[in-house]
């Protein structure tokens, strides 16, 4: 009976992983070397025995011992069989060749002391059978550094194992085998099954490899590989047929047999020509059918072509007639400051246009009058737009107080994990919902006598909550309109005072200790102290207002006149119409926004910057087929691979910004004299442009080099060498 130890330490299982098995790879490396196998054989001789011997301790200077190789400085470990009688020196031979690494770079050390090599293993104190740990470590470790050849990727059995075998009753000894690596994958020896189980046992191998054959030199052949095994076997056709011919005693009807007589010999040439008129034949109608195909898909792409020529005229034209309808519609119906921009923009140009006529058709005291007459009729003019704006500023404010309070009462919001919104109403977002609802109900005009009544007295018992000026004015003014209406008043009588009433209640809403709510929605922040630092003088109305209200340009040195003084500027002297820069820039930034979320060139430009750009640098038109209906005018990148400024841009058209953004290279597709008439313009802009202080660190080579004056001249001048 034999007991297996292991000699190794749970830490050393874990590191033998590692261990190289240096007999494998040997013969895995050399299997086909007969020089190296005798080599192999003959070293394997020297350290204590061939493979799958039990080494005795009879003899000791024979005897074997487990000998561990730690490498450093990367602790690999391997382990072998090696004999006590041999020395140091003999063992740097041996790892040597296995690592691959020459002999005098090799150090060994035991317990941290360097060993000659002329010591044996029994010098050192090795006992047979034992176990000895050196460390092996390299002088030159740069160059040749101490790792194993080839890292087991997978637990293998060392190549040493200890076996403790009984020799009498109480008696046991330690005996040292060595395990020889098999070359090659063991035979299938068959096996069996179980049949409660279904697990399958196969039978083992014997460890001990078959002796290879050794090769001979003469070259002899195998009479098996060269016969050729038959197989004899019947078959049976599938049709029989009858051969039967007329004879004694046999008739065979010879109604339904055929005369065939020999043709007319064809000779090869013959033969061939046929075949070529054939193939000629074959190929012109393939021709001609590839011919029809390509015309029809001519044909198609044409039609194509038209249908979408069609579609892009009919879409223009419904797009002008939507663009008319609705500019019509501003005029007669105007809400914004853009739609009076537009009408008094209108009224100016018809103002010219009369001014011309009259001009070139009368003279003298008939031109005064005709002026004079032009002059009131534009005063009726102006006076007719103003109370339509008005008209629409009280529309307006109504919408925006009825906004204000709206928002005011919006709960607060979030978006949970899962994707679903929560909302939540605070004290502050009731309060603001329970003023909002009266209010509404303050300035209802529809409620008869006893509902009013109703209302006041939710308003007044509302605003007796807190007591300051402000609520004392609102109840003196509910009591008087309540004795008004017990007294019987007429309601077109009471429209003043209701007015008061409504004016009075929202300044009560609009203040945040009585509407906590609305504090974040003030534009006039309640501390005071923040309105020195933004608070400057108009030098048009000689009053201070806040930053916000100013309208400043990307030259403006200095705040000049506000929005309202401005604004009443523009009706006074100059009318212009900001509405299509406004659309052009709305439109450039919604396309960088696509293309560089990060550019904030785009958002430094203001109307008067981007009229400028449009009106002086590109003339208003377009830069290569001269289209000037703004409507269809946009400002696209001159080079799509560099972020859009007003020194990398081009004036086009819809149809031709599209086509531009899809060409690769700009050089070969346009001629020399518009790539130079748009480098021009590029120059004018970054010259204007660069007084902006915020674009001027976007701004690259502002000063354009003396190399670069030439490529803007659209003819070169002649010099000696072109003469």
């Amino acid at each position: 009976m034999l007991e297996q130890e292991s000699e190794t330490e749970p830490a050393e299982q874990r590191m033998s992983q590692e261990v190289i098995q240096t007999e494998t790879d040997l013969h895995e490396e050399e299997e086909d070397d007969d020089a190296e196998d005798q080599r192999r054989q003959n070293d394997r001789n020297q350290q204590g025995g061939e493979t799958n011997q039990i080494t005795s301790s009879s003899d000791v200077g024979n005897s074997t011992a487990t000998v561990k190789i730690l490498l450093m400085p990367e602790r690999h470990m391997i382990t072998v069989a090696f004999t006590i009688g041999l020395s140091i020196l003999d063992l740097k031979k041996h790892f040597s060749f296995k690592l691959r690494v020459p002999l005098d770079i090799i150090q060994i050390t035991l317990d941290e002391k360097s060993v000659d090599d002329d010591q044996t293993l029994m010098d050192i104190g090795v006992q047979p059978h034992g176990m000895v740990q050196f460390e092996m470590s390299s002088l030159d470790p740069e160059n040749y550094p101490m790792r194993p050849d080839k890292p087991q990727q997978e637990y293998n059995m060392p190549d040493v194992i200890t076996v403790r075998v009984q020799t009498d009753t109480e008696t046991y000894q330690d005996v040292v085998v060595e395990i020889e690596r098999a070359t090659r994958g063991k035979a299938f020896l068959g096996g069996f099954r179980h049949t409660v189980t279904k697990t399958e046992y196969h039978h083992a191998a014997v460890q001990t490899m078959p002796k290879k054959r050794p090769a001979r030199s003469i070259e002899s052949f195998s009479r098996d590989t060269q016969t050729v095994e038959l197989k004899h076997q019947d078959q049976q056709c599938y049709r029989n047929a009858s051969t039967q011919m007329t004879k004694i005693g046999c008739y065979v009807s010879n109604m339904e047999d055929k005369l065939i007589a020999p043709g007319t010999y064809i000779t090869a040439e013959e033969y061939h020509s046929k075949r070529l008129r054939a193939v000629i034949t074959l190929q012109s109608h393939v021709r001609r059918w590839l011919a029809k195909c390509f015309t029809d898909k001519l044909r198609q792409s044409k039609e194509q072509h038209l249908a979408w020529m069609e579609n892009e005229k009919r879409r223009k034209k419904e797009e002008k007639e939507l663009q008319i309808r609705d500019e019509y519609h501003r005029r007669m119906n105007p809400e914004s400051k853009r739609d009076f921009d537009l009408l008094y923009n209108a009224l100016k140009k018809w103002r010219i246009e009369e001014v011309e006529r009259i001009n070139v058709t009368l003279s003298g005291a008939e031109r005064k009058a005709a002026l004079c007459a032009l002059l009131e009729q534009e005063t009726q003019f102006i006076s007719s737009i103003e109370q339509h704006r008005m008209a629409a500023g009280t529309r307006n404010q109504d919408k925006a107080i009825q906004a204000f309070l709206n928002k005011s009462t919006e709960p607060k919001r979030w978006r949970a994990f899962d994707g679903k919104v929560t909302k939540m109403d605070t004290q502050f977002t009731i309060r603001a919902k329970e003023l909002r609802d009266l209010y509404s109900s303050v300035t209802q005009a529809q409620f008869t006598k006893d509902e009013r009544l109703d209302v006041l007295l939710t308003l007044k018992h509302t605003v007796k909550e807190h007591k300051c000026k402000l609520t004392q004015d609102i109840v003196d003014l509910i009591d008087r309109e309540m004795d008004l209406l017990m007294r019987g008043v007429k309601k077109s009588n009471l429209d003043g005072l209701r007015k008061r009433i409504s004016t009075l209640f929202l300044q009560y809403i609009k203040t945040p200790p009585f509407n906590p709510q609305v504090s974040k929605l003030l534009r006039v922040p309640q501390d005071p102290a923040d309105l020195k630092n933004n608070i400057y003088l108009c030098r048009g109305c000689n009053e201070y207002q806040s930053c916000t209200d100013f309208a400043l340009n990307t030259n403006a040195s200095a705040v000049g006149l506000c929005h309202r003084c401005m604004e009443l500027d523009n009706k006074a002297r100059q009318r212009k119409d900001f509405s299509l820069y406004k659309n052009i820039l709305r439109c450039l930034r919604d396309t960088e926004a696509e293309y560089s979320p990060d550019a904030k060139i785009t958002y430094l430009l203001q109307e008067q910057d981007l009229q400028y750009l449009v009106d002086v640098l590109w003339g208003a038109q377009s830069a290569l087929s001269g289209w000037k209906d703004l409507h269809d005018l946009m400002l696209v990148r001159w080079e799509k691979h560099l972020d859009w400024s007003p020194w990398n841009c081009i004036l086009l058209t819809k149809e031709e910004a599209a086509a531009h953004l899809k060409l690769e290279n700009i050089e070969k597709a346009y001629d020399v004299v518009v790539i130079r008439n748009v480098k021009q313009k590029h120059t004018l802009a970054r010259k204007y442009f660069s007084q902006i202080p915020a674009m001027a660190e976007c701004l690259h080579n502002a000063e354009i080099q003396p190399g670069a004056l030439g490529k803007l001249l659209v003819s070169k001048p002649i010099t000696k060498a072109t003469k």
